[in-house]
């Protein structure tokens, strides 16, 4: 991913005001970002848990979404699987994220969700900088398809929440 700016990652955002975007807490300084690592850049609000963004390339323009993290289920499921890297988890580290859709339809109250990482690491999940607690199961893809396969996945959830823009 290119190195963007604070401003540059505001401006981006399509699912919220303008006002909205400029309250975001941004993950660290963009200069500490190791950008050449991240296909996307995503991260929980540290001062509002319950919020959460992305920031990828798309068609040609930087996208950004505003995502509201669901409660942890109660459920006797043991585990689940990010719909974006295809990680497994125990349930205490995958999160419901849901987002509303851009334009009029997200004005409306239509939001979009998916399960993922509860961290929105999952460029470092693919790229084994981090470990999930689960074990995982085997798989044949390399580094490389694992990473075409997550951005792939990414931009099909982005698509689906820019239909209405």
């Amino acid at each position: 991913m290119e190195p963007l700016g604070q401003d540059e990652i505001r401006a981006s955002f399509v699912n919220c005001t303008r006002g909205e975007a400029k309250g975001v807490t941004l993950p660290a300084r963009p200069e500490e970002i190791p950008w050449d690592r991240r296909e996307f850049l995503g991260w929980r609000d540290p001062k509002a848990p319950a919020r959460a963004y992305l920031v990828l390339p798309y068609g040609g323009e930087v996208i950004g979404l505003a995502l509201r993290a669901a409660a942890p289920p109660k459920s006797r499921l043991r585990s689940n699987i990010c719909g974006f890297c295809t990680t497994t988890h125990g349930l205490a580290d995958i999160t419901l994220f849901s987002g509303k859709r851009a334009g009029k339809a997200g004005r409306d109250g239509n939001t979009l969700g998916t399960y993922a990482c509860g961290n929105l690491g999952c460029c470092q999940y693919v790229r084994g900088e981090l470990k999930s607690d689960v074990p995982q199961p085997h798989e044949t893809l390399t580094v490389a398809d694992r990473l075409v396969r997550m951005e792939e996945k990414l931009h099909k959830f982005v698509a689906r929440v820019l239909e209405s823009r």
